[in-house]
Parts: C-alpha cells; structure tokens; sequence
C-alpha cells in the first residue's frame, strides 16, 4: 500500500507540475517566447531536447521516475542546470531535518509533563489556563508566532542569532536551529497536549487506575506507569501525522530566519516553475511521511502487544 500511495503521489504531482508554467522560460529566458527568431527557436528545440520536453507525458514520467529510484533526480530548469538537484537537497536536506527533529522533540518534552498536569487538575483553574494558552498557539499563524518570538528573544533580549549561519561551527548551527525549533514545536505541544489531556482524564476513570488509589500508589506514581502508557495512541498517531503539517511549517520558519532548508528552496522551485526540485521535495517528503506512519504502527506492538495480536 505505500508503495502504491507513493507512485499516486508522484504521478499526480508530476503530471499537475507538467500543465502549471512554462518550464522553458525559465531555462532560456525572454527567448523562449521569441518564436520568430530562427536564433531563438533552435535554442528553444535545444532545450526542450536537453530536458527531455519534446517527448510525450507519460515517457518523461518514466524517465523521472526511472531516474528517482535510482537516486538520480535530475538537473534544475536553469540556464546551466546546475547544481544537479541530488547535489541541492544533499546540502539542505538536513537542515530541514535537524530543525525538524528539534521542532518534535520540543512539542513531545513540552507537551507531555504539561498534559499531565492539566490531566491531574482538571477543570480546575491550571487546566483552564492552559486550555487558553493551548487554544491560543493553536490559533496563532505561524509567521506570527515566528515574528513574535524573534522579536523577543533575538532582538530584544538578544538570547538567540537574527539568522541561520551554514559557514558555523556544527554547534553553534544548532543553537541557531533552537528559537526555530520553539516556533515549529509550540504549536504542535499545544495539539499533542489537548490530545494526551482528554485520552489522560479518560484513562484516569478505568477500573485498574481505581484499583491503584485505593491500594494507596501515589498520585505521580498512577500518572506516570499505570496512566500515561495506554493512554499514549492517538497521541503517538498524530505525532507521526503532523509530520507533514511541520514540513509546511518548516516554510515559514526557514524564511523568517533564513535558513536554506527544503522548505525555503520548495518555494523558490515553486515560483521558478523549477519541476525536478519540486517533484523531487515532494516524493522525499510523501516517502518520509509514510515510513514515519510504518513505523508508529509498529510502535504500537511496542506499547500494547495485544495490537499485534
């Protein structure tokens, strides 16, 4: 099935990239619109020779996905097609990545102790004030939250870099990533908490946590071993399907703090009307989706064996 979603998606978004745009303006220029220069018009055979635009649909489609599978992704819809686009994701690929691991990692480490404490106090008036809070994340735009938190902690306080520097040192890149990482990981704490929150206070009714209090276990004891395990699902579900939303979100933030990540070099194929790189940021990002979804099914066998069975 996910090889099969896999070919749907790159099909599709190969043959919606091939109707959008005219590729060729963006490889020769002004040029490509002379069609009554004899000069012109051999360029523009050239390259639609050069990039394979003179053969059907279905033989391009076969010849990029032929390509792709082979970890050849093509050349740029540039004048000189350089670098090939393999080269360009190899270099901002994990910039994206590490951004993103930070982003999880700071909604997860966030969210989970904060879901506690609203599950434990709930309806009263620490739940309510973090449901406020929660709602309010959730319902900030991204280039908000992102403008916001620079302003405070980068130009105010000047705790954290104004930009993302490539040339630093591997740990002074990573500093750099942290105030992105906040902006991409708040809001998606503030999803997982209300998630964890309910499935907690859920949890927190059954018989066997009853059982626990009334053999006297502590309150931090029933929260952490008998309650936050079988109350992990959704929310380990939605942690892998927000994935995406966070690959969108890396948009924002890579622009706002000039990070040269996938998301910034997205949409500047976009608007170049530079298809390999799309097509290529595409099916990277659909293949990472689904083998994140993989792998939190088979997380869930971890958790609780009787999904297995």
């Amino acid at each position: 099935m996910a090889i099969t979603l896999l070919f749907a998606v790159s099909a599709l978004t190969f043959g919606a990239m091939n109707v959008l745009g005219d590729p060729l303006f963006n490889i020769l220029g002004p040029i490509a619109r002379d069609t009554s220069n004899p000069k012109s018009v051999k360029l523009i055979e050239k390259a639609k020779n050069d990039y394979n635009l003179d053969k059907p649909l279905p033989i391009r489609y076969g010849l990029w996905i032929s390509g792709f599978v082979r970890g050849d992704m093509g050349v740029q819809f540039s004048t000189d097609g350089q670098p090939p686009v393999t080269e360009l994701l190899k270099e901002r690929i994990p910039r994206t990545v590490t951004l993103l691991i930070l982003g999880q990692l700071i909604a997860v480490l966030v969210s989970i102790p904060w879901a506690l404490l609203s599950a434990s106090r709930a309806d009263k008036f620490v739940d309510r004030l973090s449901t406020a809070t929660t709602f309010m994340l959730v319902a900030l735009p991204g280039f908000a939250l992102a403008i916001i938190l620079k302003y405070l902690f980068a130009i105010r306080l000047g705790w954290f870099p104004l930009t993302y520097r490539a040339l630093d040192p591997l740990q002074t890149r990573l500093f750099q990533m942290l105030l992105p990482g906040f902006v991409i990981g708040l809001p998606a704490a503030a999803i997982y908490q209300r998630l964890l929150r309910t499935d907690l206070i859920t949890t927190l009714q059954e018989d066997f946590i009853l059982m626990a209090r009334s053999k006297g276990v502590s309150k931090p004891r029933i929260l952490f071993k008998h309650a936050l395990r079988p109350s992990m699902f959704s929310f380990i579900t939605v942690v892998g399907l927000t994935t995406g939303a966070l690959i969108g979100g890396s948009i924002v933030v890579e622009t706002v703090f000039r990070i040269p990540g996938i998301g910034s070099t997205l949409v500047e194929a976009v608007l170049r009307h530079d298809f390999p790189v799309v097509l290529a940021i595409v099916m990277i990002v659909a293949t990472a989706f689904v083998l994140i979804n993989l792998l939190i099914d088979v997380v869930y066998t971890i958790i609780d064996p009787r999904v297995h069975r």
